[in-house]
């Protein structure tokens, strides 16, 4: 074979091993191709089993804690609380069968406008019941055993609310109210009490501490002590938000809230910051209140016509008779009497009246009192002062 020849030949050799790797590798170009779907395939296919998987884990998670489940549970839902802390509490009631779950759902359920309130709920509810319910405010699920702690009501009249809720008669709160190891206890726990409510000449040591509001009675709240204790708290939550004020008046919190019982039987709403302010002159000048609803207290009544008898008692709520403040609060209240006797009108007046429209009309001295008594056509009391 002549050299020409042998190129040739190796030439084509070259040339067919060439092809012979072409294919080779299209071959493994396309077995790796196949792998690799075969391999986004699984993938795939494992990322939907999670999915279907965590679909039902999410799916049991939010049914009922106990579907044949006949139980009412008592909740309560605080102000301002968001959906986070809504599932702790359901939680902590057994009310949750899945914390994980039910944390979940409620950030994506689009709950916007979840309402405190006091509900009655079952474990037979699954947790989208539930927030529903909570978020639309139900009437149907609210809690509908609840006492009126009214605005201006004696402790007295407080507790024949409760006992018409609770099952104790009045008089068996009032002696739970008058209970020294009791108070003491409440003492300890709560800074705006003080041994001031145990001094011998206050008539009800809890009088005025008892905010006024409405409140549902529920599981932890259906003894003396826990309806006592919820409605201290609410005192707290507001009292807190004028301890510096307090603490800056001169007056301890006893004092501010004795005064601000006055104010509130004494005047409405829109007169009670100019109301205090005549009652803080008294008191700066050393004069007597000479509020009527301090005597109407001696003797548990809310009347206008006083005898003369009741005017002259020698009772130290009698403030007619008495300078200064009486030993206590005479009445429950609401933030609005606090912050009128905080904020107080800084005026000269010393006397003031109602008159027959409400319409409250101040003086700066006796004849002037005397004369918006003839001029609006009131009915002058000797002793009227306020």
């Amino acid at each position: 074979m002549s050299r020409v020849e042998r190129a040739e030949a190796m030439q084509e050799k070259h040339t067919r091993q060439a092809e012979a790797d072409r294919r080779a590798a299209q071959v493994t170009k396309k077995r790796r191709k196949k792998k690799r779907k075969s391999g986004c395939l699984l993938i795939l296919i494992l990322i939907l089993a999670v999915l279907v998987g965590f679909g039902g884990y999410y799916t049991i998670g939010l049914r009922p804690v106990d579907p044949t489940s006949e139980e009412e549970v008592v909740v309560e839902i605080p102000s301002g609380s968001g959906a986070s802390a809504i599932v702790d509490i359901l939680d902590d009631a057994g009310l949750v069968r899945n914390k994980f779950c039910a944390k979940v759902n409620s950030r994506i359920g689009h709950y916007n406008n979840l309402q405190a309130n006091t509900y009655v709920l079952s474990p037979s509810m699954s947790f989208q019941e539930i927030m529903k319910i909570i978020n639309t405010g139900d009437f149907e699920y609210i809690s509908k055993e609840s006492v009126e702690v009214k605005d201006g009501a004696r402790l007295q009249q407080v507790a024949e609310a409760m006992a018409e809720q609770l099952p104790y008669t009045a008089d068996e709160i009032l002696a739970r109210w008058s209970d020294k190891e009791y108070l003491n206890e409440l003492i300890d726990r709560y800074w705006f009490l003080t041994d001031e409510i145990l001094d011998k000449d206050v008539m009800y040591p809890l009088e005025g501490y008892l905010y006024a509001d409405t409140y549902f009675v529920t599981s932890d709240a259906e003894d003396i002590d826990g309806f006592t204790e919820m409605c201290l708290d609410r005192m707290d939550s507001v009292l807190s938000e004028y301890r510096s004020d307090i603490e800056a008046s001169g007056y301890s919190v006893h004092e501010i809230l004795t005064l601000a019982s006055i104010v509130n039987k004494e005047a409405m709403a829109e007169d009670q910051a100019g109301v205090a302010g005549v009652f803080m002159n008294r008191l700066d000048q050393g004069m007597s209140l000479g509020s009527d609803v301090t005597v109407c207290y001696i003797f548990q009544e809310d009347r206008v016509d006083l005898k003369v008898s009741q005017l002259e008692s020698t009772n130290p709520y009698n403030t007619r008779k008495f300078a200064g403040l009486p030993p206590g609060p005479i009445c429950q209240m609401t933030s609005g009497a606090i912050e009128a006797t905080l904020n107080y009108e800084k005026h000269d007046y010393l006397f003031f009246i109602a008159d027959e429209n409400g319409i409250v009309r101040y003086s700066t001295d006796e004849a002037g009192h005397e004369s918006n008594i003839e001029e609006h056509g009131l009915v002058k009391d000797e002793d009227s002062e306020g």
